[in-house]
């Protein structure tokens, strides 16, 4: 968010454009919102009834004593306050659950957009930020209606109609009561922006530390190994604090503020009681009347101590509305105009003149032309960095390509609906990413298609069968977040057989053998043969052990294509692959 823009939702509690947008979420829930504004209004008219009822009383059956009405008006009395208090309770329930079914459709529409996201946007954007945006900043926004713009209207309208009410009874005595008024408005203007600022902070720092705590766990093993345990620490302290400091800014303008608003109608209910007093004995108003207005003093400063706070919680409802919408309204998705079935696809596809960048102009890949057919398995080699990875990412749509041509059996790759053409590719990667829950959730993915039957016989396929009947509970057994019960080799068997059950066209193999031990490595090879007969397969390895069946090995230097052709093809021709491969066996002893 730009500054300009963030000053200006800052600026003002009611951002009408954000407003009328949430209020869209409302309409499911008309008849709910109907009627949290009906016990809102019927509350501010029903509150001041009361003190008007005691005026009565002691004005005509205690002054006049008159036990009957007095015992009456006693209980028309307590009817009124269990009326008041019933009211109050439908208020509360119907204004908090109008905002929890509000925030957990917004909450819905916000993971699904955050789903269908490009990968580009999460290079970008820091996790942590993401799911403050999706919890923390949305939980605020339920604020908005259980202590914002309905709690604060009917405060403002109970506020008008003892006014009124107090007007219509005795205006002088309703003159002096208003006199602490104006000093009382300036002190909450003060305390409102002062507010501003520390919740603003506090929001900040909470996505800055959700941020830097997702991200540092996640990496513990490198902090760890590197021994930055105390330099993590000292980074985190310092956050810590700002997020502290910007609290306690918060906590003082409170602490400032209350104390001074009792001040203000102490001093209001004194000079009530002084001027109200002398009235009384000088016969020019009555007892009632006295009463009646320290009791609607003290109910109109209520809900004046709270107008402020209850902006601020308005204004911040804005501010995170504006952030979760800034997120929904991020137009970084990979558009899905197809409509063709990738399902009857039988694995030729082509790149052709394909040019891309991940950043603009920083080619990543340069006019790359290859073309593989159904039933082939090809091989891409090269460094780090040459864009073997990139080429996967853009067959299966995870990133759009800037130039050229990507066709699978002569159609356009955007032609596919895309869910069906990802369907239809199944990718191993090196970086294993397991969900907490069972082993077969984890095969699986929830899909119902896919039977226990179906994932024990692959598993058996895959060689993956033996270990995981080794687990206690078997495929029922517990992989905790990120598979970090399972060693290595586990984990890739796993993420294999994740991608063999689907039975996709196309099947790609990203360095899938590479952090693996040898025992494992042999169990992937053998299931490699099984699974690759007669289906397109493609396999990006350094271990060029594992590529020499392969029918074309393309290799890649600085995103372009330098060699292809099969192992003893490009053996013989003596560049890149054969220096790669000279190099490789020698490390390992063979040669």
């Amino acid at each position: 968010m730009d500054k300009k823009k963030k000053k200006t939702i800052i600026g003002k509690a009611v951002d009408l454009v954000i407003l009328k947008r949430i209020f869209t979420y409302v309409k499911p829930y008309r008849k709910n919102f109907a009627m949290a504004v009906f016990t809102t209004i019927t509350l501010a008219f029903l509150s001041p009834v009361r003190p008007v009822l005691i005026q009565y009383t002691f004005d005509h059956y205690v002054s006049k004593p008159n036990a009957s009405m007095l015992l009456t008006m006693t209980f028309i009395l307590v009817s009124l306050l269990i009326t008041e208090a019933f009211m109050q309770f439908a208020d509360s329930y119907l204004t908090n659950s109008l905002g929890q079914k509000v925030i957990k459709d917004i909450r819905n529409s916000l993971f699904k957009h955050i789903l269908n996201l490009r990968l580009k946007f999460y290079d970008n954007t820091p996790i942590g930020t993401i799911v403050t945006r999706a919890v923390s900043d949305i939980e605020v926004i339920a604020n908005i209606f259980s202590d914002g713009l309905i709690v604060i209207i009917g405060d403002l309208l109970k506020i008008s109609v003892i006014i009124v009410v107090m007007f219509v009874m005795n205006y002088k005595l309703t003159l002096i009561a208003l006199t602490t008024i104006p000093v009382l408005l300036i002190a909450t203007y003060i305390f409102k922006k002062s507010v501003q600022r520390s919740f603003q902070d506090v929001r900040t720092q909470v996505a800055r530390l959700n941020a830097f705590v997702q991200e540092h766990i996640t990496g513990m093993n490198i902090i760890q190994i590197f021994n930055r345990e105390k330099a993590v620490y000292k980074k985190f302290d310092e956050m810590n604090a700002l997020h502290r400091d910007a609290n306690i800014r918060s906590i003082m303008a409170y602490s400032i503020f209350f104390p001074v608003v009792e001040i203000l109608s102490s001093l209001a209910l004194a000079l009530i009681v002084w001027w109200g007093g002398n009235d009384v004995l000088s016969k020019e108003t009555t007892i009632g009347d006295l009463l009646a207005f320290i009791l609607f003093l003290n109910m109109m400063f209520r809900p004046i101590r709270q107008l402020a706070d209850r902006f601020n919680t308005l204004q911040m409802g804005m501010v995170s509305s504006d952030r979760v919408f800034k997120v929904l309204d991020t137009v970084e998705i990979i558009e899905n105009k197809g409509t063709k079935d990738a399902s009857f696809i039988s694995g030729n596809f082509e790149f052709k003149n394909v040019w891309f960048a991940y950043n603009e102009e920083e080619w990543v890949l340069k006019d790359v032309s290859f073309s593989v057919k159904q039933g082939e398995t090809i091989a891409l080699v090269g460094a780090t960095g040459a864009g073997k990875s990139s080429i996967i990412n853009l067959l299966n749509r995870f990133y759009e390509y800037n130039k050229g041509s990507i066709s699978i059996d002569g159609t356009e790759i955007q032609n596919y609906e895309l869910s069906s053409l990802r369907k239809n590719i199944g990718v191993v990667l090196q970086d294993v990413f397991l969900f907490s829950g069972t082993l077969a959730n984890n095969i699986s993915l929830y899909n119902p298609e896919i039977s226990r039957e179906k994932i024990i016989e692959a598993a058996k396929i895959v060689g993956a069968h033996d270990f995981i009947c080794m687990l206690p509970n078997t495929y029922d057994y517990n992989a905790m977040e990120r598979g970090g019960m399972l060693s290595v080799g586990q984990r890739q068997l796993i993420s294999f057989l994740r991608a063999y059950v689907y039975d996709p066209k196309i099947l790609v193999l990203d360095e899938a053998t590479s952090s693996i031990d040898t025992e494992s490595e042999k169990l992937i090879q053998n299931a490699i043969d099984i699974i690759t007969k007669d289906r397109t397969s493609i396999i990006i390895a350094h271990r060029l052990s594992t590529i020499q069946k392969a029918d074309k090995i393309i290799v890649m230097e600085k995103g372009e294509i330098v060699e292809m052709g099969n192992h003893q093809e490009l053996l013989r021709i003596k560049g890149h692959y054969k220096r790669l491969f000279d190099l490789q066996f020698k490390e390992d002893g063979v040669i």
